[in-house]
């Protein structure tokens, strides 16, 4: 009886442990599983779009590892007069380079047609290195902090180009070219908000700890980009542009590709080839990116006017940092709801979307001018997040579908560039102008007014004359 006890006393206790460890798994296993089911919902898992939602969802937990480093070292940790021309230096510093490599970007990819996954994991692993780089460097603020922080703005860029490029070769069946892209920007928006606090806590241990962090996310990520689809890598259907037609029409039209020419160049009439520019890519795509530039524009205003306004002039009965942190929310929160509401939309063109939260944003702009408040700032954010991420959304589907495959990539890449100019021009009023609400806000409505004269008559028009590439919407 003792040999058959002792025979069987292990049982109980071993069925203890594997429930034990059951109970710690599942929280970890059953999120995974429900990551898992969401991203490859609706033909996402099989098209392969799933996968690159996911590659998404950490290419932006790695940036906010970078970003949390770089704003405790740039603009938290010294006096608003300092912060300023710190601010004003990182811009200076980091654009003016990248508006002149960015270019360069698009055209290196077009000869890349069959290395987009190589691309997409190299602009991970660069970065892994060089948040490495940043990490000797981040608790000093000195100066080659700025040429890293350089070369992890062009890499996310490239990669950026590429994954805007790459969305419609992966897109399920029935989906809109809308649609797949707020699904993959609402997941990096997902891991940006789930990997800030992380970044914060690493912090709080030692400020080069979130770029040891940004290190392993990316690493990660690199890996990640390789389990891509095949295709993604296939030039398949690709054709020759002819950006400009041969009689004065303004929409793209496709060429046939003659054997042994992959060169990406464009015919005119006269016989000559030319690389396609931003005013050659038709109508709709040359409005809607001026929509954007003053969505842009009003986002760098917000966030260097607003981060300096608060930090002297808080919101009325709160701290400075409360007071930022209303603001900050309430952008995130418009901003995912912006991208979530991409999810949801049927056949609605992008043209009258980008129009619509033109005029939206310009409503309460002036809103927020004439009634400045603590209410109205904080809307003013939230509607600023939503209407970009809307807006940017379109005027990725209106490339995606306008502008020949073969040049897609420079088309994004010289539209991002265009729209990274905006945000610094923004950027640069909000840290010139003075510390008034109300005249900050008027400036903000002034900028979206601009915009709007500019681009919301053309798209209106475009979107009645129709497209003729009918697979978007």
């Amino acid at each position: 009886m003792a040999s058959a006890r002792s025979h069987d006393g292990p049982g109980p206790l071993r069925s203890a442990g594997r429930s034990i460890g059951h109970a710690l798994r599942v929280p970890f296993t059953g999120t995974a599983r429900g990551i898992r089911r969401a991203t490859h919902a609706h033909g996402a898992g099989e098209s392969g779009l799933g996968k690159l939602i996911e590659l998404h969802a950490v290419n932006g937990a790695g940036d906010v590892m970078i970003t949390v480093a770089l704003a405790s070292t740039v603009f938290f940790s010294v006096p608003t007069d300092q912060a300023r021309g710190r601010v004003a230096l990182y811009l200076a510093v980091t654009m003016a380079p990248f508006i002149l490599l960015a270019p360069v970007i698009g055209p290196l990819l077009d000869r890349l047609p069959h290395g987009r996954r190589a691309a997409m994991a190299g602009s991970m692993l660069a970065r892994a290195v060089l948040a490495l780089t940043m990490s000797g460097a981040v608790a000093t603020g000195d100066l080659e902090l700025y040429p890293a922080a350089l070369g992890v703005l062009v890499c996310s860029k490239a990669y950026g180009v590429v994954r805007s490029a790459v969305v419609p070769r992966l897109l399920p069946p029935k989906f809109s070219l809308v649609k797949a892209n707020s699904r993959v920007t609402l997941a990096g928006l997902l891991a940006t908000g789930a990997a800030a606090p992380v970044g914060a806590g690493l912090q709080t241990i030692g400020p080069q700890w979130p770029l040891y962090g940004a290190c392993a996310i990316f690493v990660g990520g690199g890996i990640l980009a390789f389990t891509l689809p095949p295709k993604v890598d296939s030039a398949k259907g690709e054709s020759r542009a002819q950006l400009v037609p041969p009689h004065g029409g303004s929409e793209p039209r496709p060429s046939p590709a003659k054997p042994g020419n992959r060169t990406g160049k464009t015919g005119t009439k006269s016989g000559r080839e030319r690389r396609p520019g931003l005013r050659s890519v038709g109508p709709s795509v040359l409005h809607g990116l001026q929509a954007n530039a003053a969505h842009r524009a009003l986002s760098g205003f917000l966030i260097f006017f607003l981060a300096f306004l608060l930090r002297e002039h808080p919101l009325s009965g709160q701290s400075a940092a409360i007071s930022l942190g209303i603001v900050g929310v309430a952008a995130g929160v418009g901003n995912a709801l912006g991208t979530a509401v991409g999810s949801w939309l049927r056949a609605r063109g992008p043209e009258i979307i980008v129009a619509s939260v033109l005029g939206l944003a310009l409503g309460v702009a002036v809103l927020a001018a004439v009634f400045f408040s603590t209410v109205m700032v904080a809307a003013l954010a939230a509607t600023a997040g939503l209407t970009q991420a809307l807006s940017k959304l379109s005027l990725d589907a209106m490339i995606q579908r306008d502008v020949p495959e073969e040049v897609r990539t420079s088309a994004f890449a010289r539209s991002e560039t265009a729209l990274q100019m905006a945000w610094v021009v923004g950027g640069a009023i909000g840290i010139a102008l003075p510390l008034n609400g109300v005249l900050g806000m008027s400036v903000a409505a002034g900028l979206l007014a601009l915009g709007a004269s500019a681009s919301v008559r053309g798209l209106l028009g475009a979107a009645r004359r129709g497209s003729p590439h009918p697979r978007v919407a």
